[in-house]
């Protein structure tokens, strides 16, 4: 998924670039601060020594004639090698005192008087220059002092070299100046490089995410996060991923053991139901059987007698038709409710379905039906209970021949993993106001009664069940129903007896 992150989601600064900012962006601007602060007063205090000595010097260049001007008591030559300093441009006044500090001659702005301070006094002491700021004429000098000697080597006065205190912060302004807006565009640069360079490398990559993230959470727990950006970005990507495949592969589970659980719920009630029905036919065959044995043993030999007409003998087949019918009834009360644990063995398709034909083959005599069997001998043996799958067969064959007019079939084929048993009749087809389900439930049928219990097509689906396979009701197309059971050939006898 491609996230496009709007202007103001940019511009948002989130906690990790707040993060940044603090504890990279701002201790490096910082840090530059104080150094171009500390070179500053460096390169200051150099300025201020460099224009200091630039006085001293020419201090010193115009001592001598002065100093030998005042030996020859030429006070024009000494004005004039005063006002020599201004060819400079970086004087604002010189002067001369004598030992005591009276001045003697002078050019530009200068002190009037030193008489009340102690230069000349450390001067004469020293014998070395001396420095002072003063104020003159409401202006804020900056004055250089140096001794004066005479041709016997002894201070004879002193010399007075200024220049406004301001030149010493003027000459720095503009480099202090070039120097902080070099800085404040330094910090532009790391704090846009920063955030640039998070936001390419790592922000847009947790954007997405987050987007990942949100989208899970609103509900769409088969999403996965693409795995992009820095590895600590998409080893939490990863991290994402393995959590919706366990959350998914949890609910996986979960609704299978709710279908267990369903399923076994459903089971649990048939097999009450099935104890309840199976403890109903149990008692039904212990009263009904030994009676029924007995009514129709003696109607036997009632007919064998030879002492009954006609009209006698026909009542008594409708006695022994009617017992056989109890008898029936009781039998399929008795197959319906066993037990469903079956006792698998290798079966023979061909010659089960054979041994099923057979037994209904009276029966078919009896209605005047023809049987198409459709069965080839090459059909793969199977593990199945046996017994079971020809009472379902039976059952399916005896239904077909109920509702059939002429004919029935019945076809087997198998593919590699199932086999498929049809059996097909000409009848009416199946109930348009019934459901397919309904057909399949216990004592349902729509026969005339008398005609039908209604257990034949549950026994086959509960034998279907037993074996892991299925029964499917549908019309035909030329007419009649058909009723196709299909068995699985891979299931082994453990898996049935389970």
């Amino acid at each position: 998924m491609n996230t496009i992150s709007s202007p103001q989601a940019r511009l948002r600064i989130n906690g990790l670039q707040r993060t940044l900012l603090l504890f990279v962006v701002l201790p490096i601007v910082l840090l530059t601060a104080l150094g171009i602060r500390f070179g500053l007063g460096q390169a200051s205090q150099f300025q201020e020594q460099r224009l200091k000595n630039d006085l001293e010097l020419i201090g010193r260049a115009i001592s001598i004639p002065v100093g030998s001007a005042l030996n020859q008591g030429n006070m024009q030559a000494v004005e004039l090698a005063l006002g020599s300093v201004f060819v400079l441009g970086e004087v604002y006044g010189a002067s001369v005192f004598d030992v005591d500090g009276n001045r003697i001659a002078s050019a530009g702005i200068t002190e009037t008087d030193l008489t009340g301070t102690t230069i000349p006094d450390r001067i004469r002491t020293t014998g070395e220059g001396q420095e002072a700021f003063s104020r003159v004429a409401g202006r804020s000098l900056f004055s250089h002092f140096l001794p004066l000697f005479d041709t016997a080597g002894q201070i004879q006065g002193l010399i007075q070299i200024t220049r406004r205190a301001s030149d010493f912060g003027h000459a720095l302004q503009q480099l202090t100046i070039i120097a902080w807006l070099v800085w404040g565009l330094f910090s532009l640069v790391i704090l846009a490089g920063v955030m640039l360079g998070h936001y390419g490398g790592v922000g847009r990559h947790v954007d997405k995410l987050l987007a990942h993230m949100e989208r899970v959470a609103k509900g769409d727990l088969s999403h996965r996060a693409a795995l992009e950006g820095p590895d600590e970005v998409a080893s939490l990507a990863h991290g994402l991923n393995q959590m919706l495949d366990s959350i998914e592969q949890a609910h996986r589970d979960l609704d299978e053991h709710r279908a267990a659980e369903t399923q076994l719920v459903a089971r649990l009630k048939d097999n009450e139901k099935m104890v309840a029905i199976g403890s109903m036919a149990r008692g039904i065959a212990h009263e009904l059987g030994a009676p029924l044995s007995v009514i129709d043993g003696r109607a036997r030999r009632l007919q064998r007698s030879g002492s009954l007409d006609e009209q006698q003998l026909r009542n008594l087949d409708g006695i022994r038709n009617q017992v056989s019918r109890l008898t029936r009834t009781v039998r399929q009360l008795l197959d319906y409710c066993r037990p469903a644990a079956t006792q698998p063995r290798d079966v023979t398709p061909a010659l089960l379905i054979e041994s099923a034909i057979e037994a209904m083959r009276p029966e078919l005599e009896a209605a005047e039906r023809v049987l198409d069997a459709q069965i080839s001998p090459a059909l793969p043996a199977f593990c199945a209970d046996a017994g079971r799958l020809e009472l379902a067969l039976l059952n399916l064959l005896r239904n077909a021949l109920q509702a059939s007019t002429n004919q029935i079939g019945i076809t087997a084929e198998a593919d590699s993993r199932t086999l498929t048993i049809c059996v097909t009749d000409d009848g009416p087809g199946l109930p348009a106001d019934h459901s397919l389900e309904s057909l399949l439930e216990p004592f349902f049928t729509t026969k005339s009664p008398g005609e039908g219990t209604g257990l034949g097509l549950a026994i086959v689906q509960a034998v279907a069940e037993e074996h892991g396979g299925t029964l499917v009701l549908s019309n035909r197309t030329g007419g009649g129903c058909s009723a196709c059971l299909t068995l699985p050939l891979v299931l082994s006898a453990k898996e049935l007896q389970q």
